[in-house]
């Protein structure tokens, strides 16, 4: 990758402490960047809203979020946040990894609860808000997650990782979705895997040819179900992931946009403007202002 990105977790970002893998941040969109694309990685993450409102995806799902709603993420699945008609909006991104809480032992807790939750076998409500049962508990239980994490008073640890299985109880116990199965949408590995490799390769030349490899299927039927799960044709997805992080490159370095055009997979200068200007409404130099 170009610049550090908190999204791309799947390339092996590790949050908190090696010996603590638990973090929470605070994000502000547009403030901090214009939206986070479509992603997935192996953490487990809850994205709590703070003020505002906005759209966050998951699993090819949006719902439409607010001051004080939540969404659970597991891992594996995919997720993007954006704001809704450019309004601000500020959030928590409280994020673990599963060995966290994960036992060696593989007791009855490990094999009957947690591996099938994080596995996502365990059908749960993925957006939390006032009304929905157990919203007020858990609520309760991340913004105290968030207090120990500030203070840090000794053995915060402990609580922090009882909170984590507390909310992970009473989503099992008592918000469990009465379905006999979970339904996945369909394509949705040939999309994460399609997704992970715009990500790790979005500055390269890449041809529908290749990608369609990568996700092991033919390339007219690659395009048929990109389109149909994202909503916009392969191309315009990728062009639009390229100047998401070109609108970075502009603000966090001083790189030349000349330089930026190139670094971000546009070997046209022209071409990028007239895409970034169509994009963000403006030219990258007055974005970059």
């Amino acid at each position: 990758m170009l610049i550090p990105e908190y999204e791309n977790y799947q390339e092996g970002k590790k949050h908190g402490r090696k010996a603590f893998p638990f973090d929470i941040y605070p994000c502000t969109i547009p403030q901090d960047f214009q939206m986070v694309p479509i992603h997935w990685h192996e953490d487990m993450e809850i994205v709590y809203v703070k003020k505002g409102s906005g759209i966050i995806s998951v699993n090819l799902t949006d719902y439409e979020v607010y001051a004080g709603s939540f969404v659970v993420i597991l891992p594996g699945q995919l997720h993007s946040i954006a704001t809704k008609n450019l309004n601000r909006m500020e959030y928590e991104n409280i994020i673990f990894s599963t060995d966290l809480l994960q036992s060696k032992l593989f007791d009855i807790s490990e094999t009957e609860y947690l591996m099938p939750f994080f596995a996502g076998n365990i059908p749960i409500p993925v957006h939390f808000y006032k009304g929905v049962p157990q919203y007020e508990e858990i609520v309760s239980l991340l913004d105290n997650c968030d207090k120990l994490g500030t203070e840090k008073p000794e053995g915060s640890e402990l609580l922090i990782k009882a909170h984590l299985l507390t909310i992970i109880f009473l989503l099992i116990n008592k918000c469990r979705l009465s379905v006999s199965r979970i339904i996945k949408p369909k394509n949705l590995d040939r999309m994460k895997t399609a997704l992970k490799y715009i990500e790790l390769h979005y500055n390269e030349k890449i041809t529908i040819d290749e990608i369609a490899k990568e996700t092991g299927c033919a390339p007219s039927y690659f395009m048929k179900i990109f389109k149909k799960n994202l909503g916009v044709p392969f191309i315009e997805y990728l062009n639009d992931y390229r100047l998401i992080m070109g609108a970075r490159l502009l603000t966090e370095t001083s790189k030349s946009i000349m330089e930026i055009s190139y670094l971000i997979g546009f070997d046209n200068l022209s071409y990028f403007n007239r895409c970034f200007k169509k994009k963000y409404n403006m030219s990258p130099g007055k974005f970059r202002k």
